[in-house]
């Protein structure tokens, strides 16, 4: 155990400019507000730690935040009022206990023992101890005052003749000695972490006591376990002790009846299965007495970062500790799979395409963290088909350009996202993700850009040359950067939504021929483009494509896609062609286009979001680049596809589409589709 106080400054330790004669000013200055404290009247520290509570609730934003969002995750469904007041409580104990700790050097047995009880259940536990002398381990929960807990031995009909507590010692020599020596008044020998752990099994394989911190913020040395459903690194020692010295395990606290006013309790671990893990049973015992006693869910410091292990940011998208024991943990709270607790937030692209093309990393992160609720946040119009990809627990449409876009963003921070991830670009994106308050925000910054709202971000090299690579790569190296490694060279690029009736599947690459069936043949064509005229291939080549087709595969049919804004393309184009042509560009919601689209035996489009959506959905499809570039924006899914360019026209774009010729496009679709494949 450490002195709270002295701990503040443990950091300065490991400075070099720091000397001896510094940290024997801060010594003295402890001593000197230790004392102040001690002899202080009671009333007036009570009112100051109210006062200094609510400060801290009022000025400290980012202290705030991480209370209300602790408690908003431990307990989503109790109100706000019981959230409030318990944040208020805990942060009053907290200074309280920083206080109290200040003070213990000055405090007198007698004073000592007017103000903390034992239960009975202590002199139970240690006279068991004394009548039959066995390895006891006492795991320590981090409830407020824990720190006097040195002062057990005072409350116990025969203490251990060897008892320790193991505690992370302080950086400079000269404080952890005092820290030691005020805290060992009363027998109870404090371990260093670094240099006493023989010593702990010397106590245990003697039949005496050791008392530790059992912790939820281990870091990479602990294990995966859950805490209220959250995954955290939670310490082994308490299991590894309690394994090899067949140690019986209790959880020792001391429950707050009044300020500084305390009663030590002990109740002994419930007994589990042989071979249970101490450290789950631990932190299910702390599960359901924070849950159902408000005393102790106040006593607990909800403004410590309990599940920070799995925020780092190297490793944010994927769980890792020294040890999983998320599968034992799991069978031991009865459930089949891990709740979804870690708020992660997607930004979504603008367009349809980048959103299909997204989707392959967002399932690679739903494999990758299996505890994660993930919310994805777009276009009201693309929900319906990510809806169907399944892979979001939650839905978000973005608001309404009118007034209040903003403030919808702002009134999102209380739903507090742990995790926002941007795929989008714009200052307008790291805004809204600004406003919802996530602590961790996550983007791409190219060279030369300046991001400043993010908190996390993966810097493109100034060497990536941006027309010579896909979209989807620096995509790729983004979820890398930030951990996800394995998961998206094993997340296959298709994509597997629900099965529409009759509709095949279809998988391959540009050199797999397509052999439909007789009266199957469905010809498909998105002529239209949302956001660039230019990528767009002349409505008389569209109709002298049909014409040729209809001649070729007389028995088949053509259908027009499209949204409201390509009907007079498509209108046009299918003008005089006769029944065989059906025109419904407009004239579908998204999933009924999806639908259509996967009925299509090969698809001719232009470079839009629908070439990549029929491509997810496995479509063979022969796509028409002009302009733009198809080595950056092509597509990506493994279905058959076949790219073509006008003549003379860079791999890299910048072609005019006018200039590809239909009888291009006619050759490409007789490779692809056979006519003596069909039967007649």
């Amino acid at each position: 155990m450490s002195f709270c106080a002295a701990a503040r400054v443990n950091a300065l330790g490991s400075a070099p400019q720091f000397h001896n004669a510094v940290f024997c000013v801060i010594k003295i200055f402890l001593q000197v507000l230790g004392w102040l404290i001690a002899h202080t009247p009671e009333p007036l520290l009570d009112g100051l730690c109210g006062l200094l509570g609510r400060l801290m609730l009022l000025v400290a934003a980012r202290r705030r935040r991480l209370v209300y969002s602790n408690l908003d995750h431990a307990f989503p469904d109790r109100s706000r009022d019981w959230k409030r007041k318990i944040a208020r409580e805990s942060s009053r104990r907290l200074f309280e206990t920083v206080l109290i700790s200040a003070a213990a050097p000055y405090l007198s047995e007698k004073r000592i023992r007017s103000m903390v009880t034992a239960a009975p259940e202590i002199a139970k536990f240690f006279g068991e101890h004394q009548a039959a002398p066995f390895p006891m381990l006492i795991c320590v929960p981090h409830f407020a005052y824990w720190e006097t807990l040195t002062w057990l031995s005072l409350f116990v009909p025969q203490p251990p003749p060897q008892f320790g507590v193991i505690f992370r010692p302080l950086n400079n020599s000269t404080l952890d000695a005092w820290v030691k020596r005020t805290r060992e008044r009363f027998g109870m020998r404090l371990l260093s972490r670094k240099t006493g752990l023989q010593e702990a099994f010397k106590f245990l394989k003697s039949n005496s006591a050791v008392a530790l911190l059992f912790d939820q913020n281990a870091g990479m040395n602990g294990a995966l376990t859950t805490l209220f459903g959250r995954v955290c690194s939670t310490t082994e020692l308490t299991d590894l002790l309690a394994r090899k010295y067949q140690a019986r395990a209790s959880v020792c606290y001391p429950r707050r009846l009044g300020f500084w006013r305390l009663r030590f309790e002990d109740p002994e671990i419930p007994s589990a299965p042989a071979g249970a893990n101490v450290a789950l049973e631990a932190n299910r015992w702390l599960e359901t007495a924070l849950s159902s006693d408000d005393n102790l869910c106040a006593s607990w410091l909800w403004s410590h970062d309990r599940w920070r292990n799995q925020d780092m940011p190297d490793r944010r998208f994927r769980l890792e500790a020294k040890r999983d024991l998320l599968t034992e943990d799991l069978a031991a709270h009865g459930l089949a799979e891990l709740p979804r607790r870690t708020r992660f937030w997607i930004r979504l692209p603008n367009w349809l395409g980048d959103v299909v093309m997204a989707l392959p990393l967002l399932r690679a992160l739903r494999a990758s963290r299996p505890d994660a609720e993930i919310t994805l946040i777009g276009k009201a119009v693309f929900l319906p088909f990510l809806k169907m990809t399944g892979v979001a627990d939650r839905l978000e449409a973005l608001p309404s350009r009118e007034n209040g876009y903003f403030r919808s963003f702002w009134r999102m921070r209380h739903q507090f996202p742990d995790t926002y991830v941007l795929f989008t670009h714009s200052f307008r994106g790291d805004l809204e993700a600004w406003l919802t308050r996530a602590r961790q925000r996550f983007g791409v910054v190219w060279p030369g850009k300046h991001r400043p709202l993010l908190t996390h971000r993966y810097d493109v090299p100034a060497d990536f040359v941006e027309a010579e690579r896909h979209q989807f790569e620096v995509w790729q190296n983004y979820f890398r950067r930030f951990g996800l490694v394995k998961e998206i060279e094993r997340t296959p690029l298709r994509l597997d939504l629900p099965a529409a009736p009759n509709d095949a599947s279809r998988s391959g690459n540009s050199t797999t021929t397509v052999l439909p069936h007789a009266n199957d043949v469905v010809f498909g064509f998105i002529a239209g483009s949302e956001n660039t005229p230019e990528k767009r291939w002349p409505i008389e080549h569209w109709r002298t494509l049909i014409q040729a087709l209809a001649a070729v595969y007389p028995q088949a049919q053509f259908k027009l896609f499209g949204t409201k804004n390509d009907q007079p393309i498509t209108s046009s184009i299918a003008s005089g062609l006769g029944a065989k042509v059906e025109d419904i560009a407009g004239k579908t919601d998204l999933p009924r286009y999806i639908e259509e689209l996967r009925r299509c035996t090969i698809l001719v489009t232009n470079d839009t979001g629908g070439m990549h959506l029929a491509n997810s959905c496995g479509v063979p499809l022969i796509a028409l680049f002009g302009p733009t570039n198809p080595i950056r924006t092509g597509p990506i899914y493994s279905a058959p596809f076949e790219i073509l360019q006008p003549p003379g026209c860079p791999r890299t774009g910048g072609g005019k589409l006018v200039d590809l010729r239909p009888e291009t496009v006619l050759a490409s679709v007789r490779r692809l589709v056979p006519a003596a494949a069909i039967r007649e």
